[in-house]
């Protein structure tokens, strides 16, 4: 199984990031994982070229390529950080490689909540009408991250990965299911591809 798991923050040190990398060498053996960065994309604004940026492309084309994906998010001012908010503003900005794909949503936070009011905007943000990803109900939540992992990058807590090492399963089930559920794919992406939020407030205003 080929997963990409998302960086969903620029940050240098992230216990986000670190979480990925234990799950991409603990689950080796169950699945092939690379990690995306989306530090380097720029500030997204429509262009008027309506060309997408090439690093915005790549992603893209490494999402439709995978099976999968898993996001890794903090949370910052209890939402989502603005660099990953921008990523996914590119990601269904005339390419939609989200639609339909199974997703499993990740968070570490310093504190006892482990991002979960991210992940629940998150999740809202994944339903849009450009992005309409199908997401695990499933969260997984890692609290005071900064003990979480040892000195070689492992999480310490035999009740912590025995939770992650369940929803991952999960997850595999899960993604295999959705890449069943394919019948409206075409028609998603044609919703996507018409859809403008320009109409639908000046609809409105009528």
């Amino acid at each position: 199984m080929k997963l990409i798991a998302i960086v969903g923050t620029n940050s240098t040190k992230l216990t986000n990031r670190q979480l990925l990398q234990y799950m991409q060498v603990h689950f080796a053996d169950k699945a092939d994982i690379e990690l995306v960065e989306i530090k380097d994309l720029p500030v997204f604004n429509k262009p008027a070229d309506q060309k997408v940026p090439e690093l915005a492309s790549e992603i893209a084309s490494k999402i439709r390529a995978a099976d999968g994906v898993i996001i890794g998010t903090p949370e910052y001012d209890h939402s989502i950080p603005a660099v990953f908010m921008n990523a996914l503003a590119w990601l269904s900005y005339r390419i939609f490689p989200l639609l339909n794909k199974p997703i499993m949503i990740t968070g570490a936070s310093y504190g006892t909540l482990g991002s979960s009011r991210a992940q629940l905007q998150l999740r809202q943000v994944l339903n849009a009408p450009e992005i309409k990803a199908n997401v695990l109900s499933n969260e997984f939540l890692l609290s005071h991250s900064l003990q979480a992992f040892d000195s070689q990058g492992n999480l310490v807590d035999l009740e912590t990965i025995q939770k992650l090492d369940a929803i991952f399963d999960d997850f595999r089930l899960f993604v295999k299911i959705t890449g069943k559920l394919s019948n409206a794919q075409e028609l998603l992406h044609k919703e996507a591809e018409n859809f403008d939020w320009e109409s639908v407030y000046n609809l409105k205003e009528n």
